[in-house]
C-alpha cells in the first residue's frame, strides 16, 4: 500500500509513473473532451446526431483512432483513480488483493470490449 499523502509528490517507482500519468491523461482528456462536446454539441444539431452520423464518421479512421483514444485515456485515468480509493481505504490485505483483481479484470473487459466495438464496428444498412 502506498505511504504518500494525497497532497505529496511521489519520489519514484510506480507511484511517480501513476502520479505523472493522472496529470497527463487529465489535460488529454481536457481536450479531448471538449472537442467532443464542440462537435456533438455545437456544431452539429443534437437531431443529426444518429446511427448513420457515428457510422459516417468512422468510415474515417482518424475518428475512430480519437474516440479510441479517448476511451482508453478515460477508462485508464478511471481506473487509476480507483486503485488509489482501493490502496487508500481497503486495509486487510485480503480484501486489498480481492479489490485489486477485480478492478483489473474489470478494467480489462471494458478495455477490450470498448476497443473492440471502435475498431470493428461496420455499419449496416446505411447508404454512405
Amino acid at each position: 500500500m502506498s505511504t504518500v499523502s494525497p497532497h505529496e509528490r511521489p519520489l519514484g517507482g510506480f507511484e511517480l509513473q501513476s502520479w505523472v500519468f493522472m496529470r497527463f491523461s487529465g489535460l488529454c482528456l481536457l481536450f479531448l473532451a471538449l472537442w467532443h462536446f464542440a462537435i456533438m454539441h455545437l456544431i452539429h444539431p443534437i437531431e443529426s446526431l444518429n446511427y448513420e452520423f457515428v457510422a459516417g464518421r468512422y468510415r474515417h479512421f482518424g475518428w475512430r483512432l480519437y474516440d479510441l483514444s479517448m476511451l482508453l485515456l478515460a477508462l485508464l485515468h478511471g481506473l487509476n483513480g480507483v486503485r488509489i480509493l482501493i490502496d487508500d481505504y481497503i486495509h486487510s490485505t485480503r480484501w486489498y488483493r480481492v479489490a485489486l483483481w477485480t478492478l483489473r479484470g474489470v478494467g480489462l473487459f471494458f478495455l477490450i470490449l470498448g476497443t473492440l466495438v471502435i475498431l470493428i464496428f461496420q455499419p449496416v444498412g446505411v447508404a454512405l
